[in-house]
């Protein structure tokens, strides 16, 4: 490990959020500075900037707006991004999720001099997936540009499943040669430690996620309504932000009756999920898409059976009849189904739990992932 911050070779995080960077990848450059990098975290600053110094670590705030629907203010953050990046001559740059990779990419072809990048994709969300008039147009655009960026010979794309990858391969955005899969950024167990399922009686069934349409937000309260009706003593909790920002967002009005109907309840953001995990009997999760979705793994770690849709990333970890029970997504009848399935089953409810911590165990820790990226790093720059 290099002894001062000067001699360490720069690695340079961008992400949109400094919240996401404290919840995704802290555990990862906490790693990485300790394997000798000196890392550089670039995002927008909400209240979490102080929380990455104190790790060790430098932030940079940018004026990040996850949405693509401001192209003016875009053109803006890219020269922002190109202004840091010819600042800090980074070694490294690890851009994370759709939008870091778009302009942090383009950033990186307006520099004199480049570097390394790894592309590392989260998830094909909106634009990929969605068929309103907007992602239509903006999906081709879209293609375009993350060829561009990605198809560098010193470029790495990273994907956190097989589906996804499949399909950046089928675009034309990732070349087979310089792409690969990493299971996300690794979980530290020892901060989701496995506790016994609750009694069933008045069994907590939680979905930890924003409140969108895409994570099936619809479809779990449905389902709470028709198994409420025949289990009456069950609760049913949505436990994550309301996204407003999000264009996948419920609304509030929706989001509003159905707590006032006593349908289910809405814990909002916490930060402490082990604890809201210990309370719950079953994880559900009937996304539409995922890349690797945190909170099947907070679940998988905390030994909890869980109920998630058949789609890419949720397949990944939700292992039906093994660690949990998966249903088509946006399939109401078969969620209803699987959740009577576990809410009666005691013993298939305790082995999925059992398994599920195994599995977290076995492939998708931190120290495993972390190990795995920082061969990557090395790889790309022969550093540190």
């Amino acid at each position: 490990m290099r002894s001062t911050t000067s001699a360490r070779p720069c690695l340079l995080f961008v992400v949109t959020e400094d919240w996401y960077f404290m919840s995704h990848r802290a555990g990862l450059a906490e790693r990485a500075r300790d394997a000798g990098w000196r890392v550089v975290v670039a995002a927008r600053e909400s209240e979490h900037a102080e929380a990455i110094r104190a790790l060790g670590l430098e932030f940079v705030a940018l004026p990040f707006e996850r949405a693509l629907t401001y192209p003016w203010r875009d053109v803006r953050l890219l020269w922002a991004l190109r202004g840091v990046m010819r600042v800090l001559e980074p070694k490294l740059v690890h851009l994370v999720s759709l939008k870091p990779i778009l302009l942090g990419g383009l950033a990186m072809r307006l520099l004199p001099r480049s570097c390394p990048a790894v592309l590392a994709f989260t998830g094909l969300g909106y634009i990929f997936s969605s068929r309103a008039g907007l992602a239509r147009l903006l999906k081709p655009v879209v293609i375009r540009l993350l060829g561009a960026v990605a198809r560098r010979d010193d470029a790495w794309v990273l994907a956190q499943n097989r589906d996804d990858l499949d399909l950046l391969r089928s675009d034309g955005i990732a070349d087979p040669r310089r792409a690969s899969i990493i299971a996300g950024a690794g979980l530290d167990a020892a901060q989701f430690p496995a506790t016994p399922l609750p009694p069933r009686a008045n069994a907590l069934v939680v979905l930890p996620a924003r409140v969108l349409r895409d994570k099936g937000a619809y479809e779990f309260v449905a389902a709470a309504t028709q198994v409420r009706a025949l289990r009456p003593e069950v609760r049913f909790a949505l436990v994550g932000a309301h996204d407003q920002a999000n264009p996948g967002a419920v609304e509030a009005r929706d989001l509003e009756q159905w707590v006032a109907g006593g349908v289910v309840e809405w814990w909002g953001h916490r930060r402490d999920m082990a604890a809201v995990l210990a309370q719950a009997y079953i994880v559900c999760l009937p996304s539409y898409r995922e890349g690797l979705p945190r909170a099947l793994l907070e679940a998988a770690a905390c030994a909890r059976p869980m109920i998630a849709t058949d789609v890419p990333g949720c397949r990944e970890i939700c292992i039906d009849g093994e660690t949990g029970l998966t249903v088509p997504a946006k399939n109401v009848e078969a969620l209803v189904a699987a959740l009577l399935r576990m809410l009666d089953d005691a013993a298939l409810a305790a082995r999925c739990a059992a398994a599920a911590r195994a599995k977290l165990e076995r492939e998708f820790t931190l120290s495993r992932i972390a190990e795995q990226t920082l061969a990557l790093y090395h790889q790309l720059s022969g550093d540190p």
